[in-house]
């Protein structure tokens, strides 16, 4: 923390002709303090921008608004960014952030930042990361600076954040910053950004577009005009200075505060008399003054004081004195002498951190970057060398010394090998991964031992696999054909080039190295573990070319596995999931997903990844309950949140989260998730699972609802239309086009598409409608065009759904059947799939055949049933936010000559006592005339009850006990 608190001497210079750029600083000040020049009361933020080249006075107008956020009781957050340290993840957000938790002990820090304190803490400089500790993604620690940065705001309001030099930023921070600038206004905090445009880093467009924000163009500073620079001249060397000398103290340095400002004082120094006869030696004066003439006038002061500003250069910003003198090899007397030298130049200048210590400062970067790049090339690479070993011996750790070992020549060194391969695993804990990569391939080349170099492949590999898997994908490689990789450092090479593979779609590639794998390893838990991950792999291949022979072979695997490790237990997970996905008897998928789950599942594992907890949990939910998968999915969220993991996992499980909540007929809450699911997937890349399956879950709850237009304009938005994920997803992407097409009336068209997504499915055998109800939406489609056809294939579902055995899925075809059938089986049909519907969790469907079924109860000329059946679908329909079929209820009871009474309203999660009664009776094992009698109720009222058990508690009856926690 050795960041500075005061401005820099230079930056005390009066401001001239900057009036318009101080009263919009006022301004903003007053309107952030809530006394707005135009009267208005409350708080506004904003962002306020400032562009020029270097010396034009940014600093200078900067630290004037420090000044006045400081006078009118404003916490100031500052940082710089600094030429030398622009490689430096998080540089910028701690010289912001850090002055705030200087004061404080780490138990102080812990209790202020919280569950945010394992994440931010690291990149924060607060802490150094626990060894061995999982990594987090640079979304979540994004996120996490975001609740520190926003709870300083509140706390300590009003909250002015500056950040001069914004160019020279780290790319972490900026990141930050130029996301979080849109929350300025709403959270009432004003904050100011300077850079020189010209030098803004061309992948630093964000920086570009906060520049530029909301159409609005910075304040560019204007050199100065020849008044000022008079008034300037005047000021430091008299009153007489003629307006000749003044013009051309105006023409050499074009009007540039900071080189005006120079210029003055060293005429002043040389006691230069200010008329037109010393115009020579005024130019002689401003060649000093920047360029040549400043190193010049630097080496004048003697060969000790050249080397310390060269290691004060080297450095950077805001290096103790002892450092600096021991990277430029210089005594403690000598150090002190340089610097008084330095000072009187104008060249250095001295300043106190937050700890208190003396550190050293350039008097401008534009000194700062003269003397750097005067140093001569040898000299340089030979003080950086030396300034990491000072900054690891000073205790500063491998991340600080990691810059300079970036400008080392390779040279065949451990040490930096070692040092930089420190650095990337604090980079890599502090959600900084672009750098562990800079630090791996720079120790790649150093390059290291023999028989470390796989190791560092593989460390850089990790590091690139979801920045650059196809990157990761030779490197990896590269690191398994190393002769002297040991056995276990091989194996976790194989299954880290099998995720690479994975994830660009190479999923053949990757079952084929753990094939491959497999029959070299010599211990059969290895080869146990590399059949797991090959089932993985294989089970969500598009293009896989015998999925039934797989599942057998998993299915035998299953059978004969006698212990619970953890590659045993998703080897159990895998067949628990594709038992389901088959539509093999519920109860044999849940058996297996019980079994899975003894002896927990971790959600953040990296070697062995979270896909397998997510298919266990969806398990649960296919098989009528998803109680129990919310419980996984809340346990997975808990876990990603902890870690920082914020990006693609986290968006899949909130994906499926809603997925779970659109399946119990959750719609309102489905479509929140799923959205937000959505928001992160397109926050983290185009194209990937994680979008796919947002954007089909999006759709398919957008139907639910009655929002059709909507939906088409998600499918639009996202050319669902234009091909498919070159991996398994669900809801099944062209299944759900076919869906979408069904609800437009394009039936021609949906027909085409489900039976497409049909026959690939059957190849693949999956079977199970109530993975993928196609066929059920098939035949709605064909009812018009193809009754006989529309029949057949209602039919081929329902004994599907029977095999499969969950209530809902029965329900679901039972519904579809009646609609397909013989209008005077209607009526049967539908009774039965209420019967079935009513024993599930599946509220939404349960509403579609109450109304269905009260629509044919009305059409047999039964209006008293029918009544009670569109009654009960329409209070369904309305508690799951289906308002299209809320609708359609009322309108037919409104047709039937019914006056649609008042919705009732509970609370959804909340069982009365009565239905708390029949769920006991139920657990214990009793039918429903047998809790009939038990209650003094009737067999209808207990159903009924029942049913809005099992949709609170999102279970079927197999699951109550556990849910009850009888």
């Amino acid at each position: 923390m050795s960041h500075v608190t005061e401005p820099r001497g230079w930056a005390s210079q009066p401001l001239l002709e900057r009036e318009s750029e101080i009263l919009a600083i006022h301004r903003a000040v007053d309107d952030l303090c809530g006394t707005s020049h135009h009267g208005a009361s409350g708080r506004r933020g904003g962002v306020l921008t400032f562009a020029g080249s270097g010396g034009i006075g940014k600093t200078t107008l900067l630290a004037e608004a420090r000044r006045h956020a400081a006078e009118r009781s404003c916490t100031v957050l500052f940082a710089r960014g600094g030429e030398q340290e622009k490689q430096v993840p998080f540089h910028v957000m701690r010289q912001l952030i850090q002055p705030a938790f200087a004061a404080m002990s780490e138990g102080e820090r812990r209790d202020v930042l919280g569950t945010w304190y394992d994440i931010v803490a690291p990149a924060l400089g607060l802490t150094a990361a626990a060894e061995g500790s999982t990594a987090p993604d640079p979304q979540g620690v994004r996120d996490g600076l975001d609740w520190v940065v926003t709870h300083l705001t509140v706390r300590s309001a009003p909250v002015v954040l500056v950040l001069d030099d914004a160019h020279w930023a780290d790319a972490e921070s900026l990141a930050w910053l130029t996301a979080f600038a849109a929350r300025a206004e709403e959270l009432g905090m004003l904050i100011m950004v300077a850079c020189r445009p010209d030098e803004i880093p061309a992948d630093a467009g964000s920086l570009r577009s906060l520049m530029g924000r909301q159409g609005t163009r910075p304040h560019e500073l204007a050199p100065l005009t020849t008044s000022a620079v008079a008034r300037i001249v005047r000021d430091a060397l008299g009153q007489n200075a003629d307006d000749v000398f003044c013009r051309e103290c105006w023409a050499i340095t074009g009007g540039n505060p900071f080189e005006v400002v120079e210029l003055a004082m060293k005429g002043r120094d040389r006691e230069l008399k200010p008329h037109q006869d010393s115009i020579p030696q005024l130019r002689d004066l401003a060649s000093a003054v920047k360029g040549s003439g400043l190193i010049d006038r630097l080496e004048q002061l003697g060969p000790s004081t050249v080397r310390l500003a060269w290691a004060a250069a080297v450095l950077g910003t805001a290096i103790p004195t002892g450092i600096v003198g021991s990277v430029a090899a210089l005594g403690e007397a000598q150090v002190d002498q340089a610097i008084a030298q330095l000072k009187a130049a104008r060249i250095l200048t001295v300043l106190t951190s937050v700890r208190r210590k003396e550190v050293v400062e350039f008097f401008h970067p534009l000194i700062a970057t003269a003397v750097y790049r005067s140093i001569p090339p040898g000299v340089r690479v030979a003080m950086h060398g030396m300034a990491a070993q000072a900054l690891v011996d000073d205790g500063q750790g491998a991340a600080a010394a990691a810059r300079h070992l970036l400008e080392m020549h390779p040279d065949g060194d451990p040490w930096v090998v070692q040092q930089l391969r420190q650095a990337a695993r604090e980079s890599f804990s502090a959600g900084a991964p672009d750098a562990a990569r800079r630090y791996l391939a720079r120790a790649l080349r150093e390059p290291p031992d023999a028989e470390d170099r796989a190791e560092v492949l593989f460390e850089l590999g990790s590091a690139n696999l979801l920045h650059d898997p196809a990157t990761t994908i030779n490197q990896l490689r590269a690191a398994l054909e190393e002769p002297q990789a040991q056995q276990p450092l091989r194996e976790a090479i194989t299954y880290r080039l099998a995720q690479a593979l994975a994830h660009t779609g190479q999923l053949a590639k990757a079952a084929g190295l753990l094939a491959d794998e497999a029959k070299k390893a010599t211990s059969a838990r290895t080869r146990l573990r590399m059949r797991a991950e090959q089932f993985k792999w294989n089970s969500v291949r598009v293009d896989e070319e015998n999925s039934p022979a797989r599942s057998r072979l998993l299915s035998q695997f299953a059978k004969r596995i006698t212990g619970r490790g953890l590659a045993e237990r998703h080897i159990l997970g895998l067949r628990a999931w594709d038992a389901a996905m088959r539509g093999e008897p519920a109860a044999t998928a849940l058996e297996y997903a019980e079994q899975a789950l003894d002896g927990g599942m971790s959600w953040t594992d990296q070697d062995f990844g979270f896909e397998v907890p997510a298919v266990v949990a969806v398990t649960f939910m296919y098989c009528d309950q998803p109680g129990r998968a919310e419980e996984l999915f809340n346990a997975g969220i808990l876990e990603f949140e902890a870690k920082g993991w914020r990006g693609a996992h986290l968006s899949f499980v909130y994906t499926l989260l809603g997925y779970v909540r659109y399946r119990r007929g959750r719609l309102a809450e489905a479509e929140d998730f799923v959205r937000n699911g959505l928001q992160i997937a397109d926050r983290v890349g185009h194209g990937i699972p994680a979008q796919w399956y947002a954007i089909g879950t999006l759709i398919e709850t957008l139907l639910a609802r009655g929002n059709t237009d909507e939906a088409v304009q998600v499918a639009q938005a996202y050319k669902l239309e234009e091909g498919l994920p070159q991996a398994v997803v669900y809801p099944d992407p062209q299944a759900v086009r076919g869906k979408l097409l069904l609800a437009q009336g394009r039936y021609e068209e949906a027909i085409q598409h489900l039976s497409a997504a049909g026959k690939r499915l059957d190849l693949r055998g999956t079977r199970n409608p109530s993975w993928s109800p196609w066929q059920l939406d098939l035949a709605l489609a064909q009812v018009a065009r193809e009754p006989e056809q529309a029949r057949a294939t209602a039919a081929e579902a329902l004994a599907r759904a029977r095999a499969f055995g969950t209530s809902s899925a029965i329900g679901h075809a039972l519904r579809v059947s009646a609609a397909a059938g013989d209008p005077a089986q209607a009526a049967t049909l539908l009774q039965e799939a209420v019967n079935h519907l009513d024993q599930s969790p599946a509220a939404c469907e349960l509403a579609h055949a109450l109304v269905d079924h009260g629509v044919a109860l009305h059409t047999l000329g039964d209006p008293h049933r029918a009544a009670q059946q569109l009654y009960r679908g329409m209070e369904a329909a309305s508690a799951c936010g289906a308002d299209a079929l809320a609708r359609r209820a009322r309108s037919q009871l409104a047709s039937a000559g019914l006056r649609p009474r008042r919705l009732h309203t509970f609370e959804q999660d909340t069982l009365t006592v009565a239905e708390i009664a029949a769920a006991r009776h139920a657990a214990l094992g009793l039918d429903n005339a047998a809790i009939a009698t038990k209650t003094n109720t009737t067999v209808q009222e207990v159903s009924e009850l029942l049913s809005a058990v099992f949709t609170k508690l999102g279970t079927d009856r197999l699951g109550l006990s556990r849910a009850l926690g009888t």
